[in-house]
């Protein structure tokens, strides 16, 4: 059976809401959300107007883009400022982090992960468990900014070859380091056929 993909219309970006210590960072989450608002792409972000956040919002409002921030109460005013989130195409601000993750989830077609933490970790490994269960076959992607995944790429190739990682055609991301890469990337996954290994697919690797 051909499986039906849907168009992409939208990006998802997770990603710290702090700067980090690489400037390289911050200048990554700019350059993608300017490629976003080329491509004619929607962002869907966490909502935060701060850090790496804050830089692909700005990114891609300053190019013509639509940005859909989708931000808990609670995190309003830790992560961004009310001014600057009256300045999104869309603002959605839910009750909690699992109402929040759950309306990023469905109003993307693809994800996309720049450095970050703990939190930026968390949403992307759920990404892909939903993916392993087969409750999507959206494109995810590493921004390996400076090696920033390797760590994390590393693990989850050691838990593939200790055979906990099944299903392993659907928790295939890529992994891209050149940022102007990463949305060509998406679109063309789109037309590509699963492959069977388990193991990420490399763009652009230095």
């Amino acid at each position: 059976m051909t499986e039906t993909l849907v168009p992409i219309r939208s990006i998802c970006v997770y990603c710290g809401s702090q700067p980090g210590r690489d400037p390289a960072y911050v200048a990554a989450g700019r350059a993608l959300g300017k490629s976003i608002a080329a491509h004619g792409l929607r962002l869907v972000y966490g909502g935060g107007t701060k850090g790496i956040m804050g830089a692909v919002a700005a990114g891609t409002l300053s190019n013509g883009g639509k940005v859909t921030g989708i931000i808990p109460e609670f995190l309003v005013d830790m992560e961004a400022t009310r001014h600057s989130l009256g300045q999104l195409s869309e603002l959605i601000i839910t009750k909690d982090m699992h109402e929040r993750k759950h309306a990023m989830f469905e109003r993307a077609d693809a994800f996309v992960t720049l450095p970050g933490g703990i939190g930026t970790l968390e949403e992307i490994v759920e990404i892909m468990t939903w993916g392993q269960l087969g409750r999507h076959r959206k494109p995810m992607v590493f921004a390996n900014i400076g090696g920033f995944w390797d760590p994390m790429l590393e693990l989850v190739d050691h838990m593939r070859a200790q055979g906990f990682i099944h299903n392993a055609n659907l928790v295939r991301p890529l992994v891209i380091d050149a940022v102007e890469d990463i949305v060509p990337a998406i679109l063309d996954a789109q037309g590509d056929a699963p492959v069977d290994d388990g193991t990420p697919a490399v763009i652009g690797k230095l």
